[in-house]
C-alpha cells in the first residue's frame, strides 16, 4: 500500500505528461468514458483537447498535423467503436508514412475477457496498419509506453503507434517516484541517416557524367525537410526535377528545373533517373514506367522500400536531406561544362511540357455550363497565393487537379497519399489551420468524398476555423462510374455511384459558414474571392460537368 504522504498520480495524467514531453499541444478526440482521466491530465499540461464529431476525422486530423508541424499527432479515442471507427484514419497514416499516435480506451484489466462494455482485440486489429501497437498493463508504465510508441513512429520511415489502456489501468494513481516520465528531448535519437558514403560518391559521379537525368522528389523530401537540399542539388547540377505528394512545392512554379506534365516522356528518354522517397508502388507503374535502358537510384527512409518491385542501379538508405546535400557537395566543382551539356535536355522536356500543356489549354480555358473540371482546377490555380495550402479530398475532382494545381510554397499540399482514402478533407483543414493560422487554407473536395466526413464542418465554425472549400459536384462518385462505364458499357455505368443533387452551399450556411452556388465559369473567380472575404469556414458549390473524366482516371489499369 502507498504511502499516504507519497504525492500520487493517475495513468491519464502520466499520458498527458509525455504528450507534453513530446511536444505535442493538441489532442484530437471524440469523448468517451474510457479516457476522459486522459482529458483533465491535458488541461493541467495545457494541451488543447479539440472534440470532432467521428473518430476517424480525429485520426485523420492527427495525421494531417503531423504533416503540417512535422511533429507527431495524437488522437484519443474510446473503447470498441470508438477504436475501429478511427482505423481508416491510421490505415491512411501507415500508408502515408505519418507519424501519429493513436490511443484507444479498453475495458478494464479486472474485467478482462468478461465481456466488459466496448471490449475488442484493439491491438490484434491494429498491429498490420501500426509500427507498434501495445496494452499499457500497468500505471506507472503510462507515460514510459507513450514514449515508447513515439519512437517507434520514426523507425526507418515514419509511421503510427496505437496504445490500448484499459480504464482501471488509466484511472488507478500511484506514487510518483514509481512512475518513469521520459524527459523531453531525451528518450529518441537523431533519425538523420546521412546514407553510406561510398553509395553516396557513387551517385555523385553518376551525376557528373550523365547527360540526361532526372529526379523525382516525393513525399519524403518534405518529411525530412529536405527542401533546402534539393533545391540546391537541382540547380547546382542542372538537373530537371518532378515532384509527387507532399513534395509539391519544393520548387516554385515557374522555376527553370520545375516540370510537372512531362513526366513520363522524361523517365522514358532519361538515361539517370533518381527516384527520392516515394516507392515503385501504383502511382509508378511499380517501376515499369521507367527506361530499362536509364540507370536507375532510389533513396529511401525505409531498406525495405528499395528495389521493391523494379531492379535498381544502386540504392542508398537514410534522410533525403543529408544524402542530397552530400551529392551536390560530392559533385560540385565536378561538372567540367556537363552542366550546360543539359541545357538542351531540359529545353527538350520543356517542349514536352508545352505540348501536354497546348493540348488542354482550350479546356482550362472553357466557358462551358456545366463548367468543365479543367476550368475550375485552373481557377483554383490561380487563386492560391504563396500562403495557400492546397488540400485535396476526392477521386476524379482531384486527379483533375493534381495536374493543374501548383503550390507556390515548399509544404503546401495536402492529399489523403497512396491508401487513395476519400474523406481527409476536413480533418487536414481542422489540423492545418490550427497548426498554421497565419496561412491560408483551401480545399477541394469531391461531393462523394465531403459527404464522407463533412459534419465535422460544424467542427472548423465551434472553434471559428476559417478556409476556402470548393465542391466539385457532379452528382457522381465518377472515377468508378467511368469505370463500370468502360467495363460494363453505358447501360450499366449508373450501378452504385450516382448521389443526389445536394447543395452544400445551403449546407455550410446552416452550420453558420459562408456558401455559394456557381454555374457559371465567369463567377468561380468572384465567388472565390467572397469565400476569402467572409473570415468563415466555407463551400463554394461548383456543378461540374458529370460526363467528363480526368486523363489519370481514364488511364487506370484496373479499368483496361
Amino acid at each position: 500500500m502507498p504511502d499516504d504522504s507519497q504525492e500520487l498520480i493517475s495513468g491519464g495524467h502520466l499520458v498527458a505528461k509525455a504528450l507534453k514531453a513530446e511536444g505535442v499541444e493538441v489532442i484530437y478526440t471524440l469523448c468517451g468514458g474510457h479516457i476522459i482521466d486522459i482529458y483533465d491530465g491535458c488541461v493541467d499540461e495545457g494541451i488543447e483537447v479539440v472534440d470532432v464529431r467521428h473518430e476517424q476525422v480525429a485520426a485523420h486530423a492527427a495525421d494531417g498535423y503531423a504533416r503540417i508541424t512535422g511533429k507527431p499527432g495524437c488522437a484519443v479515442v474510446t473503447a470498441g467503436p470508438g477504436t475501429t471507427d478511427a482505423v481508416t484514419g491510421v490505415a491512411n497514416a501507415f500508408r502515408a508514412e505519418s507519424p501519429m499516435l493513436l490511443i484507444g480506451g479498453q475495458g478494464a484489466l479486472a474485467q478482462h475477457k468478461m465481456g466488459s462494455l466496448q471490449d475488442l482485440p484493439h491491438v490484434d486489429m491494429m498491429t498490420p496498419i501500426t509500427k507498434f501497437a501495445a496494452t499499457v498493463p500497468d500505471t506507472a508504465r503510462a507515460a514510459d509506453m507513450v514514449s515508447m510508441a513515439f519512437r517507434e513512429c520514426y523507425n526507418g520511415a515514419p509511421g503510427p503507434s496505437f496504445l490500448e489502456i484499459p480504464r482501471d489501468v488509466l484511472d488507478a494513481k500511484v506514487p510518483v517516484d514509481r512512475a518513469r516520465v521520459p524527459k523531453a528531448g531525451m528518450y529518441r535519437a537523431s533519425t538523420r541517416a546521412a546514407g553510406d558514403p561510398e553509395s553516396v560518391e557513387k551517385l555523385a559521379d553518376l551525376l557528373v557524367h550523365a547527360e540526361k537525368p532526372v529526379i523525382l522528389l516525393g513525399s519524403q523530401v518534405w518529411t525530412t525537410r529536405a527542401t533546402g537540399a534539393a533545391t540546391e542539388l537541382v540547380r547546382a547540377l542542372n538537373v530537371p526535377a518532378y515532384m509527387n505528394g507532399a513534395a509539391r512545392g519544393t520548387l516554385p512554379p515557374g522555376d527553370p528545373h520545375h516540370y510537372q506534365l512531362s513526366r513520363r516522356y522524361a523517365f522514358a528518354n532519361a538515361d539517370l533517373i533518381i527516384i527520392v522517397g516515394t516507392p515503385f508502388d501504383f502511382r509508378m507503374g511499380y517501376g515499369k514506367r521507367l527506361s530499362q535502358a536509364a540507370t536507375v537510384v532510389q533513396i529511401d527512409l525505409d531498406y525495405r522500400t528499395v528495389g521493391r518491385n523494379r531492379d535498381i542501379d544502386l540504392g542508398i538508405v537514410g534522410d533525403a536531406g543529408q544524402i542530397l546535400a552530400s551529392v551536390t557537395q560530392s559533385a560540385s566543382g565536378r561538372l567540367n561544362g556537363g552542366s550546360v551539356k543539359r541545357k538542351a535536355w531540359l529545353e527538350e522536356l520543356r517542349t514536352a511540357e508545352q505540348t501536354a500543356l497546348d493540348k488542354r489549354l482550350p479546356h482550362l480555358k472553357s466557358n462551358a455550363s456545366p463548367i468543365h473540371p479543367y476550368r475550375l482546377v485552373s481557377e483554383i490555380n490561380d487563386f492560391l497565393t504563396e500562403d495557400s495550402i492546397y488540400i485535396g479530398d476526392g477521386g476524379d475532382i482531384v486527379t483533375f487537379s493534381g495536374q493543374v494545381v501548383q503550390p507556390k510554397s515548399p509544404g503546401h499540399w495536402m492529399d489523403p497519399g497512396p491508401l487513395g482514402t476519400l474523406g481527409v478533407g476536413i480533418p487536414f483543414v481542422l489540423a492545418a489551420k490550427q497548426a498554421r493560422p497565419d496561412k491560408e487554407v483551401v480545399a477541394l473536395f469531391g461531393d462523394g468524398a465531403f459527404s464522407l466526413t463533412g459534419w465535422d464542418f460544424e467542427t472548423l465554425v465551434r472553434y471559428n476555423l476559417p478556409f476556402v472549400g470548393i465542391v466539385g459536384n457532379n452528382s457522381s462518385m465518377n472515377q468508378i462510374r467511368y469505370g463500370q462505364k468502360a467495363k460494363y458499357g453505358d447501360e450499366r455505368e449508373r450501378v452504385g455511384n450516382t448521389l443526389g443533387d445536394v447543395h452544400y452551399d445551403k449546407f455550410a450556411q446552416m452550420l453558420g459558414g459562408y456558401g455559394e452556388e456557381v454555374r457559371d465559369p465567369a463567377d468561380i473567380a468572384p465567388a472565390l474571392r467572397r469565400a476569402r472575404e467572409s473570415g468563415l469556414p466555407s463551400l463554394i458549390n461548383v456543378w461540374v460537368d458529370p460526363d467528363v473524366y480526368a486523363p489519370g482516371t481514364m488511364n487506370q489499369t484496373m479499368y483496361k
